[in-house]
């Protein structure tokens, strides 16, 4: 008896396979949430991307929905047709500053049923409360929490995300 791998690989199940490429890469938001983690945005949006999108989480909550988010350049950008136009939005702080205005990018991933996931940035040098205060302000929004040991991480994980 064949296992269900092997059942896969014969020729009576290869007719079923599409070869074609993804009809269309993913549209991927990519948000830095404190001025460290910019840093590494800015850099990370000067290499060759898909379909990524970079901004910084220019204003503070009090702002409204259309002046939060700018654009690498500094331009506001409206919050709602960023994420209307986005398959995918990913965060980028670091641990240790506030990353409480990821409320207001989580309410409009959430009404339109986005996937938001959020990386942190940890140094070694940072002390365990400090992580703490930026995970949990985190943790209640996002559909997946990455802790990252660098900001290579970062990299890695937006091209696995096949930003």
């Amino acid at each position: 008896m064949l296992s269900e791998c092997a059942l896969a690989t014969t020729l009576e199940e290869a007719r079923f396979r599409i070869d074609d490429p993804n009809s269309s890469p993913r549209r991927i938001k990519i948000v830095a949430l404190d001025k460290p983690a910019e840093r590494v945005v800015r850099r990370l949006a000067a290499g060759r991307w898909n379909a990524a999108t970079f901004m910084t989480a220019a204003k503070p909550s009090a702002a409204p929905a259309e002046d939060w988010l700018a654009d690498l350049a500094g331009h506001a950008v409206d919050l709602l047709d960023q994420i209307s136009a986005a398959d995918h939005v990913v965060t980028v702080s670091t641990a240790g500053e506030n990353a409480d205005d990821a409320a207001i990018l989580a309410e409009a991933c959430n009404a339109r049923r986005i996937t938001l996931t959020a990386l942190v940035i940890d140094p070694t040098t940072i002390a365990e409360p400090q992580l703490l205060r930026t995970v949990t302000a985190l943790r209640a929004h996002a559909s997946m929490l990455v802790v990252a040991k660098g900001e290579e991480y970062v990299e890695a994980m937006l091209t696995a995300l096949r930003g």
